[in-house]
């Protein structure tokens, strides 16, 4: 059961789950480079970005870590948390503190797992909470605006950044440096949060939370399918896939050229490898999707539609939890 600080009856309940990352950093005050991730626990993040006249809270430390160190037992534990919370009728959202390095993975993943409607919303910061002007408070305030926002039910996980906020499945990080670090690629923004008010104006059409078929009630981090990131480049090796495929990948998601492309040495092994392995072609051009072409036409290959690379990974790690069959898969990629 959560206990909340404050009880203010005209303000939401909002649990904030702490991870750590940037908004939790510190380093030499003033100084927004060489800090130490994951310093700062949730509830100083909280007194910092001053949330009584936002929210009535309930602060918890999941975890206090750079988020490239972020492993599939924090996604089990973050989901498995939150569906056990959502259960509380006096909780009104979630949002959850996190680097910004592997939010977007993150947010997908509990896009896919979490089994509620109440907002789930995480958000992060560029600069660490000792810099001279850090943007970790507004963030986190306007992240507690969303989660206590009645019209952003039931529209999955969301990322709040930067005065807007995205969908899980879309968002990606654009920009190693800048404050305003996040983007929907080709779509904008779901919406924009501005003196207290979050505005929503676009809703995701794939399915997520409430409506997948991943249930990790009792599965382990174990029963994830095995899957590798293969990278195409110009005189690429291909027996990189002869390598991950020796590791044990059940499927290997490729970082394509253009339209998901890659050589004729990469398509000669994929057609020696055969029925060993599934390949997923996504690309690595930002925006854009994946179409047909006859000469990836293969029983083993499947295309990732829109999906980045490492979100069309998480997709299979739970999509081969449940079949190995390449229709089955694709039919996922389609859906979610």
């Amino acid at each position: 059961m959560a206990i909340f600080m404050g009880h203010q009856n005209n303000l939401p309940n909002i649990v904030i789950l702490g991870t750590g990352g940037t908004i939790a950093g510190a380093g030499e005050p003033g100084k927004a480079t060489n800090y130490k991730s994951g310093e700062i626990d949730v509830q100083t993040l909280v007194e910092k970005a001053d949330l009584s006249k936002v929210a009535n809270i309930c602060g918890e430390q999941v975890c206090n870590i750079n988020s490239d160190d972020i492993s599939f037992d924090e996604w089990f534990q973050l989901a498995r948390r939150i569906n056990t919370l959502a259960n509380d009728e006096s909780v009104d959202g979630f949002v959850i503190a996190h680097g910004t390095d592997t939010m977007d993975e993150t947010a997908y993943f509990l896009d896919l797992t979490v089994k509620t409607q109440k907002p789930v919303v995480l958000t992060g910061a560029m600069r660490p909470a000792t810099a001279i002007s850090p943007d970790g408070p507004m963030n986190l305030q306007n992240a507690c605006v969303l989660a206590g926002t009645p019209e952003a039910k039931g529209n999955g996980v969301m990322v709040a950044f930067a005065n807007a906020f995205y969908s899980a499945r879309m968002v990606r990080k654009i920009n190693s440096f800048h404050c305003d670090a996040f983007s929907d690629g080709d779509f904008g923004a779901m919406g924009y949060i501005s003196e207290g008010t979050a505005t929503l104006l676009e809703a995701p059409t794939k399915r997520h939370t409430v409506d997948t078929e991943f249930d990790i009630s009792d599965m382990k981090s174990s029963d994830l399918g095995k899957v590798a990131i293969a990278y195409f480049s110009v005189n690429a090796d291909a027996g990189v896939l002869d390598y991950f495929v020796s590791r044990g990948a059940q499927a290997i998601i490729i970082v394509g050229a253009g339209n998901g492309e890659y050589s004729q040495s990469w398509i000669d092994k994929i057609d020696e490898i055969g029925d060993k392995c599934v390949f997923v072609r996504t690309s690595r051009v930002a925006d854009g999707t994946i179409t047909h072409q006859d000469v990836y036409d293969k029983s083993n290959v499947i295309t990732g539609a829109d999906l980045l690379p490492h979100k069309a990974a998480i997709l299979m790690r739970l999509g081969l939890s449940k079949t190995s069959d390449p229709q089955q898969l694709q039919e996922m990629l389609r859906i979610y």
